[in-house]
């Protein structure tokens, strides 16, 4: 059976998706496994263009179904930033992702509370031959001022999901598998991969 390519080089992402993944009965690659080295610049103007584009290029370059994902958090107090410059929204470049939770909250301090926010990702499956399918989900909160939790990556540990009142960096994979952005466009992507591997 053929392999899908997870298509990302975002050591978090892979093991998200991985978790995400297990069930689905479909054996994955990382480009890693396969030797592939490749970096696609994301300067699409929206999530889809990003992740499509990810994708087909990892497809094409390995021959095997590719998954890529484009995602991003969306302030309503910064009228939806960082939105897609989530990844590289930084004062300085060589940013990490303690100094992009920083200028975050920095950019926040004189707006009002709550910080309403969520998550958006955007998920793209594509073959070699350049056929691509999309599937999408969103996870709503609130940023907090102080970090909390130690799992996850990105603006996770400043993202807090009130009905459980933790962090989704406090959320143990299990629970965040079930609720996250990833994991809701994982799941309305499942149809489309299920698809792809039995043509």
């Amino acid at each position: 059976m053929s392999k899908l390519l997870i298509a990302t080089n975002n050591q978090g992402k892979i093991e998200e998706l991985k978790e995400l993944l297990q069930d689905a009965g479909i054996e994955f690659v990382t480009p890693a496994q396969i030797n592939l080295q490749l970096e696609v610049e994301e300067d699409g103007s929206t999530y889809q263009e990003n992740a499509g584009k990810k994708a087909v290029a990892f497809a094409q370059a390995s021959g095997l179904i590719s998954l890529a994902d484009d995602s991003g958090l969306e302030v309503a107090a910064l009228n939806g930033a960082p939105g897609l410059y989530s990844a590289r929204y930084s004062p300085k470049p060589g940013a990490k992702d303690k100094d992009r939770r920083d200028f975050l909250l920095k950019n926040l301090k004189d707006k009002e509370r709550p910080w309403k926010a969520h998550f958006h990702a955007t998920i793209a499956i594509a073959k070699p031959t350049g056929e691509i399918e999309f599937a999408e989900g969103n996870c709503f909160g609130e940023i907090i001022p102080e970090e909390r939790g130690t799992g996850g990556f990105g603006y996770d540990p400043i993202f807090l999901l009130p009905e459980l009142g933790k962090t989704m960096a406090e959320l143990d994979m299990d629970e965040k598998n079930r609720l996250s952005h990833r994991a809701l466009a994982v799941i309305a992507a499942m149809p489309i991969l299920k698809r792809m591997f039995s043509a």
